[in-house]
């Protein structure tokens, strides 16, 4: 148990352009997705997905961000931008998207379908951190594009909860501010 408290203490994010080969593959990114999949969900609604993409599938992902980013733009960008586009998901070696699905059904509101979406994304960090992996969960203007949602296949109910990054890490992230707890937590009292 301290082992799992103590990883969960010091658990980072590590930036996708510092997440390098090998990422998980094979037995190994399913029993990851498995992990992900282990998470509240009232009524069984199972109100998440998951699109994973590695190897040439980055690449062609990378292509429909350009397409986008060309026809969403109010001014034409540049080559640079064009570019940058292309690559966004070559910086790590695996990108899973969650994709939130929502259903409407009686005694399973909408938000706590979503947050069963966002709960997928973190235990996809986790299960894939506890083998070795850094990971970054992010959305970026992507998740929010109509000819991105289109070209992923994504139906009305749904919409993209984040694109989490996997790789190994090429150095250890430098450890960043965290809240204390007397500006987070109160103690109600009646």
């Amino acid at each position: 148990m301290t082992a799992m408290i103590d990883r969960l203490a010091t658990r980072r994010s590590v930036k996708p352009d510092r997440l390098a080969e090998p990422a998980p593959t094979g037995a190994e990114l399913d029993r990851i997705l498995t992990v992900a999949a282990r998470v509240p969900d009232h009524k069984k609604l199972v109100p998440w997905r998951f699109i994973v993409f590695e190897d040439e599938a980055r690449a062609a992902a990378g292509e429909v961000f350009a397409e986008a980013c060309a026809a969403e733009e109010k001014e034409p960008p540049s080559a640079f931008r064009l570019e940058t586009e292309r690559n966004r998901f070559q910086r790590a070696p695996l990108v899973v998207a969650v994709v939130s699905r929502v259903t409407p059904r009686p005694g399973a509101p909408e938000w706590e379908q979503i947050l069963s979406a966002g709960a997928a994304c973190f235990n996809l960090c986790l299960a894939a951190n506890a083998l070795g992996y850094g990971t970054s969960w992010l959305t970026e203007w992507i998740a929010y594009s109509p000819i991105v949602r289109a070209r992923f296949g994504l139906a009305e109910n749904e919409r993209i909860a984040g694109f989490v990054h996997i790789g190994t890490p090429k150095e250890k992230p430098e450890e960043r501010d965290r809240p204390s707890l007397d500006t987070v937590v109160t103690r109600w009292e009646k």
